[in-house]
């Protein structure tokens, strides 16, 4: 199998959301709000344990009711994500309303945003031997200013967000859509994720699909490397 182009999650596989304590400090020290250390912790705690952080950990939360269905949907549309994450945030009291809507605007800067060591090394490399690059992601906003703001953009072709299309990994179509917009043919793709079950869906298109680990930055310093072996 010849790989002519390669489609790469954004999440966890390309970049790393910061650590819900310094998203929660970040957010209070831009409104010049203060806790004691031990509110800062009860509500860092708090906010992880909730999953409140788009992109953060991975552990099974414990969804209330009222939110369920709104969270199974979350990355079907924009308005949607918004309202299911500042609603997770809604469990864990905080000093001021307007901060649950504050953390969600401070995820999608590219300041929360750190490429895992070897991104550059990798996009960079695909784009010296003519292989074009899409971004296939479950989300409910842009991300390309976070590309940009890293320096990253350059290196890629085509965005192909779940919010837009309004249907979600493992869905076929969304793999689909990068394929089409890249101009190659399913089998000749690489689909490069940290998600073995969202990820894993672009195997049923015939995409050659390719792991990482859903790790931070720093103990994950080459884990995007072997995709360069793979082309």
């Amino acid at each position: 199998m010849t790989i002519k182009a390669v489609l790469f999650d954004f999440s966890g596989t390309l970049f790393r959301i910061e650590s819900t304590e310094s998203w929660l400090r970040a957010v209070l020290d831009e409104r010049e709000l203060a806790l004691s250390a031990d509110e800062f912790t009860r509500a860092a705690e708090g906010l992880e344990a909730a999953g409140a952080l788009p992109g953060g950990s991975t552990h099974q939360v414990n969804v209330p009711e009222h939110l369920a269905e709104l969270v199974a949907v979350r990355d079907v549309d924009a308005s949607r994500h918004r309202a299911a994450y500042t609603g997770l945030a809604r469990q864990v009291p905080l000093p001021d309303e307007r901060l649950y809507d504050a953390l969600y605007d401070r995820h999608m800067t590219p300041a929360a945003w750190r490429p895992y060591p070897d991104a550059r090394e990798v996009l960079a490399g695909l784009r010296e031997r003519g292989v074009p690059v899409a971004v296939v992601s479950n989300i409910g906003w842009d991300p390309r200013p976070v590309f940009a703001g890293h320096g990253l953009d350059a290196f890629v072709d085509a965005y192909v967000l779940s919010y837009r299309h309004g249907v979600t990994k493992p869905d076929p179509r969304l793999f689909a859509a990068a394929c089409e917009e890249l101009g190659v043919a399913p089998g000749d793709a690489l689909m490069v994720g940290d998600d073995r079950h969202a990820d894993g869906g672009a195997a049923e298109l015939g995409c050659a699909v390719h792991f990482v680990d859903h790790l931070p930055a720093e103990a994950r310093p080459d884990g995007l490397r072997p995709v360069l072996g793979l082309i």
